[in-house]
């Protein structure tokens, strides 16, 4: 049995943390905040409640195998978990409409060419069984195992990409996504449906590399999940389960730095001076300038050296805006809605070029949830765009944060009609807010690693030059995002329990 001090209290922390006590070490998270879950955040006001973090779940297997392993209750016992459907309804600049069924690829492809006609649907599946393919390349060693030595050969993207000939010019190949969706979707809608998967995961679809394709992939695949009671409901169950092994908590413990001893971390110091030995220091937060002594966290030519995929993507951020409404949720109406823009290269060039969209691709989420209302009279709506960090823009300028609150709401009204009439009270949620949260630089969110570019879309490995400190959550491998936090806290609780052989889970 070791000593282990987890820094930070988000979900893939916490998910090793779980995992490492069950193994049978003393656990102790230190969390700089008065609270759990990193970014699923909720905001409570009058009656209504609001997710401001992540609105839906995707390969809820993820977190099934976390409540496996550390207990016997499974995670449908400790949390309720509905199936969105439809998945999600978009629409788009021309004013197509069209609903996409929970995980079923048949009625994706039927739904498709309902709405936009022209084997659309048939274009589609096709891109998807390419999207199968690089799954199929790349998900284990992308997903489930430890970051390889050989990293390099993530580096080369798993797509399949279409060969296009060209008359009197050579044959060409796309490499990112947006090319992909030029060359093989060639509709613009259907172009456009690809770019919106991937922007939502603050990924630049005209620099993401094709094998991004994975991602719309795993929603349509393994679908779409809603906690009821709000997805802060998930990150409670989580901290519940850390309970429940004997992990000690820790608030408003600001870790300074890493303590090193004999070439290895020994445990860490807090802010007020405070020492807490360790024979492991897992990192669930971003590495900060001072974590360690002369910096041995980083080494050149190393894989660790990559400050992640906000290095090869652009970093980018979350605008949220949470509207108490009157008036009754409608009975058909759609869990999210994505309204496309018409002119999507010029919002990827505002939002990776530090600046606001004028029209941006936005969210509209309408949980089914009589938690998230004060009563059958009211609704609670949010609104999310994926936004330039806090830095490149003022987000706590408050005309702009106004400005670009009332876009959204104006976007949105394509999907709520009457949206902006039915108004009691709006929130406003910026990248600003994320940094001070989370303490991540410009509010920045983690996007998923992904195979290709030459590895610019990979993150730091769980496992760092020095020993006995390891990485987990949204910086680092396998990168943002709920599935992939959990996957990072399992590689490194596995790192930790079988050592140098570990090699994921089978």
């Amino acid at each position: 049995m070791a000593r282990i001090a987890v820094i930070g209290a988000g979900m893939g922390a916490m998910a090793a943390a779980a995992r490492l006590a069950v193994a049978g070490h003393r656990v102790t998270v230190y969390e700089r905040s008065g609270g759990y879950g990193g970014a699923l955040g909720r905001h409570t006001e009058e009656g209504f409640a609001f997710d401001t973090g992540p609105g839906l779940l995707h390969l809820p297997a993820v977190y099934r195998d976390l409540f496996v392993k550390t207990g016997k209750e499974p995670l449908e016992r400790c949390v309720t978990l509905t199936q969105v459907d439809p998945a999600s309804r978009h629409l788009f600049a021309d004013g197509t409409d069209v609903r996409l069924p929970n995980a079923s690829r048949a009625g994706t492809v039927a739904a498709l060419d309902a709405a936009l006609g022209g084997g659309a649907g048939a274009k589609w599946g096709a891109f998807l069984d390419r999207a199968r393919d690089a799954w199929d390349r790349s998900r284990r060693p992308l997903l489930e195992e430890p970051l390889r030595p050989d990293w390099q050969v993530l580096g080369r993207d798993p797509y399949p990409a279409v060969e296009r000939r060209r008359l009197l010019r050579p044959a060409r190949r796309a490499t990112t996504v947006a090319e992909a969706g030029a060359l093989e979707l060639a509709d613009p809608r259907l172009a456009a449906l690809l770019d919106g998967y991937v922007l939502a995961y603050g990924l630049d679809p005209g620099r993401a590399p094709a094998g991004a394709a994975l991602l719309p992939y795993m929603e349509e695949t393994f679908g779409s999940w809603y906690v009821m009671g709000g997805m802060r409901e998930l990150a409670h169950a989580v901290y519940e389960r850390c309970l429940a092994r004997k992990v000690e908590f820790v608030f408003g413990a600001e870790v300074a730095r890493v303590v090193v001893a004999d070439g290895r971390a020994a445990g860490v110091e807090l802010a007020d001076g405070t020492v807490a030995e360790a024979a492991h220091v897992v990192l669930g937060a971003r590495p900060w300038p001072g974590l360690l002594p002369g910096g041995e966290l980083w080494a050149d030519g190393e894989v660790t050296v990559r400050p992640g995929a906000a290095a090869g993507s652009g970093a980018s951020g979350r605008f949220t805006v949470l509207l108490s409404l009157r008036g009754g949720r409608p009975a058909d109406a759609v869990h999210r809605t994505v309204v496309h823009p018409a002119d999507g290269a010029a919002e990827r060039e505002a939002v990776f070029g530090g600046r606001t969209a004028e029209r941006p691709t936005v969210t509209v989420l309408r949980p089914d949830d009589p938690a998230t209302r004060p009563d059958a009279d009211h609704e609670a709506v949010t609104l999310t765009a994926t936004v330039a960090p806090h830095g490149p823009v003022d987000w706590t300028d408050e005309a702009l944060r106004t400005r670009f609150a009332r876009t959204l709401v104006s976007v949105a009204e394509a999907a709520v009609p009457g949206l902006g009439d039915r108004v009691l009270r709006t929130r406003v949620r910026t990248p600003a807010e994320t940094a001070a949260d989370t303490g991540a630089e410009g509010g920045a969110v983690p996007p998923p690693a992904l195979a290709g570019a030459g590895g610019a879309f990979l993150h730091p490995a769980n496992r760092t030059r020095l020993p006995g400190l390891l990485l987990a959550g949204g910086w680092a491998h396998p990168g943002g995002g709920l599935a992939h936090a959990g996957m990072s806290g399992a590689l490194v609780a596995g790192t930790v329990v079988e050592g140098d052989g570990f090699r994921g889970s089978r």
